[in-house]
């Protein structure tokens, strides 16, 4: 028998038990599940019915070997779809490989009924069917952590824009607070929000405060002299506050120059003297 007979012969044993084998499937994929809500078990029919199909249309092809065939792009965007899914909605990877290994067994005990007069048959069978299962399993592991990794790429930008807000003190004055350690991508970051709130209120004064910076060496004092460069070419200073003891010894010992950069011990003082460079001026009441 060609591969040919034997894709046909699995396609259509597929076809004919497929309320069966869809059956068994998913009860034994409820029984896994630990979402049990109606919602939950419809899409889960859903899929294994539209799996079935498209499982079945692949296998008639004549292409047993290859997932990447164009004979299987209807079964890769189905799995794809359910493992994105799945990865968003906190799903575990082996939850979503599970969908394609556990109708393994449903299969084959329908293809050992159809393949009963043909013991060779069968073993063909079997193992061609075990390995496309095998290949498709992986591949929704792959695409499971695709969209996992996308995820915490967003979620890492998305914090990086949270940790370094820009906010107007005054007018003219804004102030950049800075908790943590510096990289190259906080440092861009740091340096596209500053550059955009300069452009956006017309800022001639930035106040960097690096009270939350657990250290600094030579490339977080880079990443800071790269900053108040741009800055000054947008039109505004800057003045670098939270400079602890500790800070000072580091930037001295590293031999960073800042002398023609404003820095003041606390947030507060550097407030003061950013008030007098714009004409303000703060004036307390006796009562």
């Amino acid at each position: 028998m060609s591969m040919k007979d034997y894709a046909d012969r699995i396609s259509q044993t597929i076809l004919d038990q497929e309320a069966a084998i869809g059956a068994e499937w998913l009860a034994q994929l409820e029984a896994l599940s630990v979402r049990s809500n109606a919602a939950a078990r419809e899409q889960l029919r859903s899929h294994c019915n539209q799996f079935l199909k498209a499982f079945a249309a692949a296998t008639r092809s004549g292409e047993l070997e290859n997932i990447q065939h164009r004979s299987w792009d209807e079964v890769r965007d189905l799995l794809a779809e359910i493992s994105s899914t799945r990865a968003k909605s906190g799903s575990t990877p082996s939850e979503t490989a599970t969908f394609v290994f556990s109708v393994k067994q449903p299969l084959f005990s329908r293809l050992q009924q159809a393949f009963a007069d043909d013991p060779a048959g069968l073993a063909a069978a079997t193992w061609t069917i075990t390995n496309l299962l095998d290949r498709l399993g992986l591949y929704t592991i792959e695409v499971f952590q695709k969209t996992k990794d996308q995820i915490i790429v967003r979620q890492q930008q998305e914090l990086l824009e949270l940790s370094t807000p820009v906010v107007k003190l005054w007018n003219g004055i804004l102030a950049l607070p800075l908790i943590g350690t510096l990289d190259s991508a906080r440092t861009q970051v740091v340096m596209e929000n500053i550059l955009q709130k300069i452009v956006d209120t017309g800022a001639i004064i930035a106040i960097i405060d690096i009270t939350g910076v657990p250290t600094v060496d030579t490339l977080v004092a880079q990443h800071l002299m790269k900053t108040i460069a741009a800055a000054r070419l947008m039109g505004a200073d800057c003045i670098i506050s939270g400079i602890r003891p500790q800070i000072a010894q580091t930037i001295v010992h590293l031999g960073v120059n800042l002398e023609d950069v404003i820095t003041k011990a606390t947030l507060a003082d550097a407030f003061l003297v950013a008030l007098e460079r714009t004409g303000a001026a703060i004036t307390i009441k006796q009562a």
